[in-house]
């Protein structure tokens, strides 16, 4: 397993790390210590959750009591700021205080590597949560922060910002992109290049599209994440995407790789990230995922890539 470094931060991240969305949701506790014994076992040293995730907890709690005592070699990180229910949301100093503290007793820990705000929060300046995520820092709570789901413009307004108190510096940006969704290079990930940020990508394989399990006119495969969702599909099931997945997949086949293996080393192909989150629901999902980031495409191929998703 590579590693690479987190942004200005100085933490290694594994270059494929764990999402554990799945946890509390769609696997019980026998399925998460499995899942995560697999990619303890596979060199991931990354394990990112959140406090709403695994129906508002449950899955803070499972990696929790999965980890036990192989804490302590892995990096942590959690994300606040969503709907967690009577009010719990947001960026609020003192929401933030009782969302880590709720987050640290779920984890069975007394720190976090890293802790991310889920979300911006439009009611609360974020000078405020800043000075609320210092306060963490400064008391070992906290070792490094990050953000999620934030536009360019906010990650260098929150930049200047704790610059200007001498306050730690978000260190990360986690947001979608893939093959399909390429929408941050346009203005996010140049701003993270120059402000030393490392990029944590989340739905790398688009819900499952560039799994390559998934074939035009053809059914969709029983308990696949996009069979189930409704939501996803309706995002990702359309002829655009269909006839870019289709090309990807003759591009990967005729370089002899899969297109599994091209969605993670062309992610992996941005300087600027840091670790490719990818969720699992079965251990051998987790040998996969870590076989398919060892393909360094040349310049000729990413042009071609470029190409085909236009």
């Amino acid at each position: 397993m590579q590693t690479r470094t987190l942004g200005h931060s100085g933490l290694n991240v594994s270059t494929v790390g764990l999402g554990c969305n799945n946890f509390g949701g769609r696997l019980d506790q026998a399925g998460t210590d499995a899942v995560v014994r697999r990619a303890l076992d596979a060199g991931i040293t990354l394990f990112d959750t959140a406090d709403v995730y695994g129906n508002r907890g449950g899955s803070e709690e499972m990696l929790g009591r999965a980890l036990g005592s192989e804490r302590s070699r892995i990096v942590l990180a959690s994300k606040f700021g969503h709907d967690m229910g009577d009010g719990r949301k947001g960026g609020r100093p003192e929401y933030v205080r009782l969302a880590l503290e709720a987050s640290l007793k779920r984890l069975g820990t007394d720190y976090l590597d890293l802790y991310q705000l889920h979300t911006p929060d439009a009611s609360t300046p974020i000078e405020d949560t800043l000075g609320a995520l210092n306060d963490a820092v400064q008391e070992g709570l906290v070792k490094y922060i990050g953000v999620s789901n934030m536009d360019a413009a906010g990650v260098r307004d929150a930049d200047r910002i704790a610059r200007e108190h001498g306050w730690p510096r978000f260190t990360s940006c986690q947001d979608e992109h893939s093959l399909l969704v390429r929408g941050i290079e346009a203005y996010l990930i140049p701003t993270m290049t120059e402000l030393n940020l490392g990029l944590l990508p989340y739905f790398p394989l688009a819900s499952g599209l560039l799994t390559g399990k998934y074939r035009r006119d053809q059914p969709l495969p029983e308990g696949a994440r996009i069979t189930g969702s409704e939501n996803a599909q309706s995002r990702y099931l359309n002829d655009h995407n269909w006839d870019v997945v289709e090309n990807l997949r003759s591009f990967a086949e005729g370089r002899g790789h899969t297109l599994l293996e091209l969605a993670f080393s062309w992610l992996l192909s941005f300087d600027v990230t840091s670790s490719v989150i990818a969720g699992a629901t079965k251990p051998e999902q987790i040998d996969g995922n870590v076989a398919a980031a060892g393909w360094v495409l040349s310049k000729e191929e990413l042009a071609e890539v470029d190409r085909i998703t236009g």
